[in-house]
C-alpha cells in the first residue's frame, strides 16, 4: 500500500513553504503515525536534506549529517566526506551558504534524539535563525517522536519560542481516512480492523487483505512475537520511559476503572499527570456528558487507542496462555470477545462520521457528543447540540449488530430523550447499524459501515 490521504496535512506544508522568508516548521505525533512518510511524500520534488536523529554522539550526528549533504550537494566546493562538519554553527552556515540562491528543505528528523547529546542545539539553532533571517533560502523543517519535548520546545521560555511558523500535530488516520487503507475490504471488515488497529497506517499496513480475519489473528495476535503483542509491549514501554504510571494507569482504564478515584486506587498514587500526558498522546480522553460544560462529578476517562484497547482488554485477558505456545487454542475466545470491544470503537467511529456531517444535521451545530444520567444510566450514544443555548437537535444510538430495527431502537431513544429535553417531539433521530437498518421511521437519519468507512 503506497502513500494514502495527508492531504490537509500537506496542503498546511506546501502553505508554509511558499511564505517568503519563512521561519523553520515543526512536525510532531506519536511514533507508527506516519510523520515520516507524509515528510517524504512533501519533499519528493524538492532539493533537500533528510536526516534522521538516533542519539549518536555530536561528531557521530554531523558526520552522518555531512554524508546526506554530500549526497544532496554534489559539485560544491567543500568535500564533505573528507571534511565533515565540525559543529553545528558550522553545518547550518555551510547549508545557508548552499541555500543563497536556490530553497533548500533540511528535514531534522527525531530532533529530540539529536538534544539528547547536544542540548544547546536549540539556543545554536535560534542563534543561527537570527542572524542569517532574509539571507539565505534555507528551510528548517523539524521532526520528532517525543511529544512532551516537542512540546517543551514551542514553550515560553524555550530558546525557540516563537519563531516557528507552522507547529503541525500528526494525528492517527479517522475512520473514513483509515478505509484508503482497506479499499480491498467490504465497508463491514473495514470497520472491524478500524475497530482492532485503529488508526495508525503502520498497524494498518499489518492486515492481509486478501486473507480471512482468523488467519490475521493468528498472524498478529497469537504469539509472543506477534506484531500487536510487540507493539503494545512497545508503546507501553516507549511512554513510561520516563517514570510516569503510564501503563499502570492505561490498564486500570481497560479494566473499567474510568473516574478518577478509581484509577487512584488501582495504581495507589495521584493519576492527575500521568491522564494529564495521556490526553496530550491521544492515548486517553477526558468524557462527561455532552450538555455539562463545566467541572463535572460525571466525568470519565477512556482509551481512544483501538489497538491499544483491543491489546490490554482482549489480549490482556489471554497474554499468559499467548506466551506459553496457546495461542491457537485460545483464538476462538478472543474472536468471540471481539464483539464486545467493538461496542465502544464503534460508537465512536459513529460520533465522528456525525461531526463531519454536523452542518447537515443542523447549520448551528456546536457539539456532538454521548450523554448519560448519574449511574451511567439512559446513556444515548450521540447527542448533538445547537445555538448559543446548546438545545438538543438530534438523539442517536449505534449498534454493532449487522441489522437492527429501526421502529425499536427509536422507540428506546425517544424514552431516554424524555430525560434529556421535554421537547422530544423536535429532535432529529439517528440510527446507525453494521450492515442494514430496518423498519426506521420516517425522517431518520440511518448510517451504516458503507457510509462511516466509505
Amino acid at each position: 500500500m503506497g502513500f494514502v490521504n495527508r492531504t490537509i496535512e500537506l496542503a498546511e506544508l506546501e502553505r508554509w513553504w511558499a511564505r517568503p522568508n519563512g521561519r523553520p516548521a515543526m512536525v510532531w505525533g506519536r511514533r507508527r503515525v506516519g510523520k515520516t512518510a507524509l515528510l517524504q511524500r512533501f519533499a519528493a520534488d524538492r532539493r533537500t536534506i533528510f536526516h534522521l536523529g538516533s542519539g549518536r554522539t555530536e561528531p557521530g550526528e554531523l558526520a552522518q549529517l555531512s554524508r546526506k549533504a554530500a549526497d544532496s550537494l554534489p559539485g560544491g566546493f567543500r568535500d564533505l566526506s573528507s571534511r565533515p562538519y565540525q559543529s553545528w554553527d558550522e553545518a547550518f552556515e555551510h547549508l545557508a551558504q548552499a541555500a543563497r540562491d536556490e530553497p533548500l528543505l533540511l528535514v531534522l528528523d527525531e530532533f529530540p534524539e539529536m538534544m539528547t547529546k547536544s542540548p544547546e542545539l536549540p539556543g545554536i539553532l535560534r542563534a543561527f535563525l537570527d542572524l542569517s533571517a532574509g539571507h539565505t533560502q534555507l528551510r528548517i523543517l523539524l521532526c520528532g517522536s517525543a511529544v512532551r519535548t516537542m512540546r517543551s520546545i514551542q514553550e515560553e521560555r524555550a530558546p525557540l519560542y516563537g519563531r516557528f511558523d507552522l507547529a503541525l500535530q500528526v494525528h492517527p488516520f479517522q475512520p473514513h481516512e483509515a478505509a484508503e487503507m482497506l479499499v480491498d475490504l467490504d465497508p463491514s471488515n473495514r470497520a472491524l480492523v478500524y475497530g482492532l488497529l485503529g488508526g495508525m497506517p503502520l498497524y494498518l499496513s499489518w492486515w492481509d487483505q486478501n486473507r480471512s480475519v482468523d488467519d490475521n489473528l493468528i498472524e498478529l495476535a497469537t504469539k509472543p512475537t506477534s506484531p500487536l503483542v510487540l507493539e503494545g509491549d512497545l508503546v507501553l514501554a516507549t511512554e513510561s520511559r520516563h517514570g510516569e504510571q503510564v501503563a499502570d494507569v492505561l490498564r486500570a482504564i481497560a479494566e473499567g476503572r474510568t473516574r478518577h478515584h478509581e484509577i487512584a486506587d488501582a495504581i495507589g498514587t495521584d493519576p492527575s499527570r500521568t491522564l494529564r500526558d495521556l490526553q496530550e498522546l491521544r492515548l486517553v480522553e477526558r468524557i462527561q456528558p455532552v450538555t455539562e460544560t463545566g467541572r463535572s462529578k460525571r466525568r470519565i476517562y477512556r482509551i481512544t487507542d483501538n489497538m491499544i484497547k483491543f491489546y490490554l482488554g482482549v489480549l490482556g485477558r489471554y497474554r499468559d496462555e499467548i506466551n506459553r505456545g496457546l495461542g491457537k487454542t485460545v483464538l476462538a475466545a478472543i474472536r468471540g470477545s471481539i464483539d464486545d470491544h467493538m461496542g465502544d470503537c464503534w460508537e465512536d467511529a459513529y460520533r465522528t462520521y456525525l461531526r463531519l456531517h454536523a452542518a447537515e444535521i443542523h447549520p448551528e451545530t456546536v457539539a456532538i457528543g454521548p450523554w448519560w444520567q448519574a449511574g451511567h444510566q439512559d446513556e444515548i450514544d450521540a447527542v448533538a447540540l445547537a445555538g448559543r443555548s446548546r438545545r438538543p437537535v438530534l438523539v442517536g444510538e449505534a449498534k454493532w449488530g449487522k441489522e437492527v430495527s429501526g421502529d425499536r431502537i427509536a422507540a428506546q431513544l425517544a424514552a431516554k430523550a424524555g430525560r434529556l429535553t421535554t421537547n422530544v417531539s423536535e429532535l432529529k433521530f439517528s440510527i446507525c447499524a453494521r450492515e442494514k437498518v430496518i423498519d426506521a421511521p420516517p425522517g431518520t437519519l440511518v448510517s451504516t459501515a458503507a457510509d462511516i468507512m466509505a
